[in-house]
């Protein structure tokens, strides 16, 4: 088989690089860590459900400032016009009013205080070197990198379907009110999905665009996998909670 590393060495049409792409997704996203089968399946503890919404903060937090740089980029105003829909999405029309006002209300549903979540003061480190790369790549890489880094979204709507209704199965104090974050999920994620993947299968029109399209994937898929890592370092069995970072009876 061969690698998503020289997927792209002879070309590809259109559709085998939507294959591709798809392809890591089937096989990268974090809807396949064992963290994440440990949520669906009840076994975390409220710690740990704490934990993941705290540090889940800080990247939901950088996506409207990732957003902001991919749109600097850009000279073309129609692109630039589809693309600040994200930024409205999380910051909302006053500034906090969206996702990332919503996100917060999910930590704070948890039991989390809400200036020390805003504050990433008691986030792991290693969430906050995983955003700060993903704001980095954004910044720094082709603009054909950074619209195809955002393609996970083509999977997001898949670990919404397993996580929302098994959290709510499984976890007596999570209500729908808490998980309201993710009611417009879906319907974004596909919106901004499929303007994305347009614009990748678009532009990447030779093989080394393609094969930096498939590795800007496979790098976001990456990020995502190692802030899971983190937290089931710190937080599961046996786990080991860096100086400073979030515990329980620290939460407020």
């Amino acid at each position: 088989m061969i690698g998503f590393h020289d997927a792209a060495r002879n070309g590809l049409s259109a559709v085998e690089l939507e294959a591709v792409l798809r392809q890591v997704g089937a096989e990268r996203y974090h809807n396949r860590h064992p963290y994440h089968h440990r949520m669906v399946s009840g076994a975390l503890s409220k710690q740990e459900l704490q934990a993941w919404a705290l540090n889940r903060y800080c990247y939901q937090a950088v996506i409207p400032r990732k957003d902001a740089a991919i749109l600097t980029r850009c000279e073309d105003p129609a692109f630039r016009a589809e693309w600040r829909k994200r930024i409205e999405d999380h910051d909302g029309w006053d500034g906090w009013s969206g996702g990332i006002a919503r996100w917060l209300h999910l930590a704070t549903s948890l039991g989390l205080d809400a200036d020390a979540v805003k504050s990433q003061r008691l986030a792991l480190p290693a969430t906050r070197f995983a955003v700060g790369a993903y704001l980095s790549f954004c910044s720094e890489r082709t603009l054909l990198e950074a619209v195809a880094s955002s393609l996970t979204e083509l999977f997001s709507p898949v670990i919404i379907g397993e996580r929302v209704p098994a959290m709510l199965a499984k976890y007596d104090y999570v209500t729908t009110d808490t998980l309201a974050y993710f009611t417009k999920r879906p319907e974004q994620a596909a919106r901004d999905s499929d303007f994305a993947l347009d614009y990748v299968l678009r532009h990447a029109d030779t093989p080394e665009r393609q094969q930096a399209a498939i590795d800007a994937l496979v790098f976001k898929c990456d990020i995502l996998w190692a802030m899971l890592d983190a937290l089931q370092h710190a937080y599961g069995e046996d786990g080991h909670v860096p100086p400073g970072a979030f515990l329980s009876e620290r939460a407020g």
